[in-house]
This record gives C-alpha cells, sequence and structure tokens, in this order.
C-alpha cells in the first residue's frame, strides 16, 4: 500500500472495521463521504415526497410512472455526454456546478408546494432538470471517487458509498414520513436542497489540483465516438457491461412489482410491502460492508459472475416463495448479490480504463445500471400483466443467469481481470 499522503490519519490495516474504514483515512475522500451521506438521505426524502406530491396532484398511477421516467430516461440519451464532459472538465468544478444546480431544483420544488402554486408541469420540469443533472453527475461521481483514492482502495470506497447509499435508503423515507405528517411535503424537498451544501462545502473543502483528463478542443460528439470505439475494442470491459445490462433489464425490475406480491401473492398488504422493500436493504447494507472490507481482495470478475447466478437463483426462490417470512430471506440475498454484483464491476471497469477515458466509460455504465431500468420494469410489467407477478419475476431471473453463463463461457478471458 502506498505511503500516507498529507492530511491521511494512519490506521491498522488488521481486523475487519479498519478495513471497511480504510479508505476514510484520506482526508479529502473522508470529507466528501460525509457530504454525501447527508446528501443521500435528503435526495431520498425528495424520492418519497415527490412520488407523494404527484399522487396527491393527480391520484393518478400515471403520472406517477410518466414523472418517474421523466427524472430517469435523461440518464439513458445523455450519460454519455455527461461523461465526456467529466473527461474534459475538472470533475470537482463540474460536481459543484452539478450540486448547485440541484439544490437549486430541490429549493424552487419545495417553495412552489410551500406557496401553494405548485403544479404537475412545475414537476415534470423539474424531474427532468434533475435527470439531466443525474446523467452528468453520476459518471462524475463515480470517476471522481478513483481520483480521490487511487486504484488500491477503489473497492472499499465503493463499498463505503454503497453503506451510504443503502443506510440513505432507510433513512431518507422514514424521515419524510415523519415531516409530511407533521409539517407537509414543502419542508422535505427544502431540507434535500440544503443537505446538497454539505458536499458543495465538502468540495470547495478538498485540497486536490484539477486537472481535465481530455482534451477540449475536440469536439464533445467525438469524444463519445471515441468513448463507443474503447469499449469496442476492449471486449473484457464490454462484456463486464453487458452484466449490469442484463441484470438491469431482466433482475432488477422486482421492485416494480413488490407491490403487487405483498397485495396479491403474499396477502401481508401495505406493512408487507415495507419489510419487503426494507429486507432488500438490509441486504444490500450487508454486501456494501462486505465489498468494502474486500479492499485489494476480491476483484477478480468471478466474483461478479458468482454474485450473478447468486443474483438469479434469489430471485427464482422468491417468485417461488408463499410465504412472507422466507420471501424476507430470498429478499435479503438479492440485495446482497446485487450490491456484490454492481460494485465489482465498478472497481474493474474503472481500474482497467485508462485516466483519460474513465468518465466516458463511467457514463456507459450508468446507462447500463441505471438507464435500461425503466426499459426493464416496462418489459417485466408488460408479462406480468399477462401471466402474473411470480411467472414476470421467475422468467427475468432465469434469462439474466442464463445470459451471464453464456457470456462466461464466450469471453474466457473475462474470468481472469483484475
Amino acid at each position: 500500500m502506498a505511503d500516507l499522503k498529507d492530511g491521511e490519519i494512519a490506521v491498522s490495516s488488521n481486523g475487519y472495521f479498519q478495513r471497511v474504514l480504510s479508505s476514510l483515512r484520506n482526508r479529502n475522500y473522508r470529507i466528501y463521504w460525509i457530504g454525501q451521506s447527508v446528501s443521500l438521505i435528503g435526495t431520498w426524502m425528495q424520492s418519497t415526497a415527490q412520488g407523494w406530491l404527484i399522487y396527491q396532484l393527480t391520484g393518478s398511477s400515471f403520472y406517477l410512472g410518466l414523472v418517474s421516467a421523466m427524472g430517469t430516461l435523461p440518464v439513458l440519451f445523455f450519460s454519455l455526454f455527461g461523461g465526456a464532459l467529466a473527461d474534459r472538465i475538472p470533475k470537482r468544478k463540474l460536481l459543484l456546478f452539478t450540486q448547485t444546480v440541484l439544490a437549486l431544483q430541490a429549493i424552487s420544488l419545495g417553495v412552489l408546494v410551500l406557496t401553494g402554486v405548485i403544479q404537475v408541469w412545475h414537476v415534470m420540469l423539474l424531474s427532468l432538470l434533475l435527470g439531466l443533472m443525474n446523467a452528468i453527475d453520476a459518471p462524475t461521481r463515480q470517476s471522481f471517487i478513483f481520483e480521490l483514492v487511487g486504484k488500491d482502495l477503489l473497492m472499499n470506497a465503493i463499498g463505503l458509498n454503497s453503506i451510504s447509499f443503502n443506510t440513505a435508503r432507510i433513512l431518507g423515507p422514514v424521515i419524510a414520513g415523519i415531516l409530511i405528517s407533521a409539517v407537509g411535503l414543502a419542508h422535505c424537498f427544502i431540507i434535500n436542497g440544503i443537505s446538497y451544501f454539505a458536499t458543495i462545502i465538502a468540495l470547495i473543502s478538498m485540497k486536490i489540483p484539477d486537472v481535465a483528463r481530455a482534451s477540449r478542443e475536440e469536439q464533445i460528439t467525438k469524444s463519445v465516438k471515441e468513448g463507443l470505439t474503447f469499449v469496442r475494442r476492449r471486449p473484457d470491459i464490454f462484456s463486464l457491461l453487458a452484466i449490469v445490462a442484463s441484470s438491469s433489464l431482466f433482475a432488477f425490475s422486482y421492485t416494480a412489482l413488490m407491490p403487487v406480491f405483498a397485495g396479491d401473492v403474499l396477502k401481508t398488504g401495505a406493512t408487507g410491502l415495507g419489510g419487503l422493500m426494507s429486507a432488500v436493504g438490509v441486504g444490500a447494507l450487508l454486501g456494501a460492508l462486505n465489498v468494502a472490507s474486500m479492499t485489494n481482495r476480491g476483484r477478480s470478475a468471478k466474483v461478479a459472475f458468482v454474485a450473478n447466478l447468486t443474483l438469479s437463483i434469489s430471485l427464482i426462490l422468491f417468485s417461488l416463495s408463499r410465504w412472507y417470512w422466507v420471501s424476507l430471506i430470498f429478499l435479503g440475498g438479492v440485495g446482497f448479490s446485487m450490491i456484490t454484483q454492481n460494485s465489482t464491476v465498478n472497481n474493474l471497469i474503472q481500474t482497467n480504463t485508462p485516466d483519460h477515458m474513465r468518465g466516458r466509460v463511467m457514463g456507459l455504465y450508468n446507462i447500463t445500471f441505471m438507464g435500461l431500468a425503466p426499459l426493464g420494469n416496462l418489459l417485466a410489467g408488460t408479462v406480468a400483466q399477462f401471466a402474473g407477478a411470480p411467472i414476470a419475476v421467475l422468467i427475468g431471473a432465469i434469462i439474466n443467469g442464463l445470459l451471464v453463463i453464456l457470456l462466461f463461457r464466450l469471453r474466457p478471458e473475462m474470468k481472469n481481470l483484475r
């Protein structure tokens, strides 16, 4: 391991928790992680409050889906351009811009609700702005972590990011529910806007050089094309992206059908739905802890392969279960394997991509991870409409598992990727 740099805290590498927290000895990453952890709680608060706001304004499931799509589809269409910007502009400066715009977006939504003038088109427009900013912010944030901690600690940092994300996924909706009941929806949005300043202050406080990895001289469309060409010529990285794409299309769409499982399959109602979602969150949190403890170990693509198979098997068993408590166990396995797979793939892609190309490749990663999810949800919903939710989840899990097995047989060289 490299010598400690200025501002780092020396900690022993012995022991589980020392391994889990090892990236936090880097001052820049430590303050960034704290800022992100605060901001993510606000993000989940807004996500919860926005769904309730749309339902109050329209009472329509269609509008719920439409507003959600407007917040996610820009990731599918613009993440490549966002990744290209991340390679051309110093990432800290780009993140300061995106985080500031996201803060203003949240505060604007809160003010519109507080003043009583909010309309559906306001939420749709602001959701579109949110999606556009996330198309830039996501690949920039992920490739920025590599610059903060380096190759040796990247897996640990990804795990720590997953810990803060999944902790926020548990806390954010709970806090939002309390605030909505006590003081109303508007405060969830305003608090989220304020929470972005935790990340903004962290970014301003960092002591790092602002370096652009790629030239700004060439046209951005040419930069995007170079990113696509790079991945096409790297079958190992293309295969890793294919694993994530398969999971997004055929495995992760189970979340859209969870209300059906709670209401019609397991007969547990809204209370049971909360338990099912929490089981995934607990499994994901445990998976994130496991990933963070790997540090330099466990970066082989074989880990992603095993995690994908575990994900598929867990989903198959969940689709066949008709007992609530047994289903909770299987969903815990889903959360654990999902985080392990995606964190391992994220690490492998970044550590095997040149510095000047990392933003664009992570843009592609976000397309496969986040951008394809709405299409997967649509596909699963269509199958469920005709064959039922359990069959939809079962078919998707089987397809996902078979595709990844086929991929590893066709790309044996990927097994040794580290």
